[in-house]
């Protein structure tokens, strides 16, 4: 008796920790959180200063997601690690993983960029069966990256203008040019990374 109420017990603090965990099954789940209103249903580019204060949330991912904050000093969870995030730190998420902080109450202000999309964008494409090669993705990359102000300036010009695209009437055209600078930021990261690991060796 006393062991199936421990066992229930441990069940309740297990369910109630899982629903402090924002399920982000697509790119709105985490636009509706932060009050941000999406243009396309599988691609999303948050600029943080236009939905700031913005509350904390630990997320599982079932898309993509690129995040970078310009002034901010966070202690992030990241699968069963931490990322120290400051100013200029660059984030990558892939499906299947859980990152952010537990949601407190509080609210933040934030400025900087989040890229969000799922992985159905990327169908039929190149990038589809290239994207498992960017290793920023994997879990065992526990360190992040932290940009330069020129690199943090060629990342923020990208974001600006995937929204702008975003913006533009959906045509035959739109998605694979959306993939396009998404597979342009990538390589970019793939270069800052590459360069912050030749300058820390």
């Amino acid at each position: 008796r006393l062991k199936s109420c421990i066992f229930a017990c441990k069940q309740e603090l297990e369910r109630k920790a899982m629903s402090k965990i924002l399920k982000v099954r697509n790119v709105g789940d985490y636009s509706q959180w932060v009050g941000h209103t999406d243009r396309h249903p599988l691609v999303s580019v948050i600029d943080y200063a236009e939905v700031s204060p913005v509350r904390h949330s630990l997320n599982n991912y079932s898309i993509y997601g690129i995040f970078f904050h310009d002034e901010a000093e966070i202690d992030l969870a990241y699968g069963c690690g931490k990322y120290d995030y400051k100013k200029g730190t660059v984030i990558c998420v892939a499906p299947g993983q859980i990152g952010g902080k537990e949601d407190n109450g509080e609210r933040v202000m934030l400025t900087g960029w989040a890229l969000l999309f799922h992985p159905d964008l990327l169908h039929g494409t190149p990038l589809e069966r290239t994207i498992k090669n960017y290793s920023f993705f994997d879990y065992r990359v526990n360190e992040a990256l932290h940009m330069s102000d020129e690199e943090h300036g060629i990342l923020t010009s990208l974001m600006c203008q995937i929204r702008d695209e975003l913006w533009k009437r959906h045509d035959e055209f739109q998605d694979s040019i959306i993939v396009g600078y998404i597979e342009l930021v990538l390589n970019f990261c793939q270069r800052f990374y590459n360069r912050q690991f030749i300058t820390r060796k």
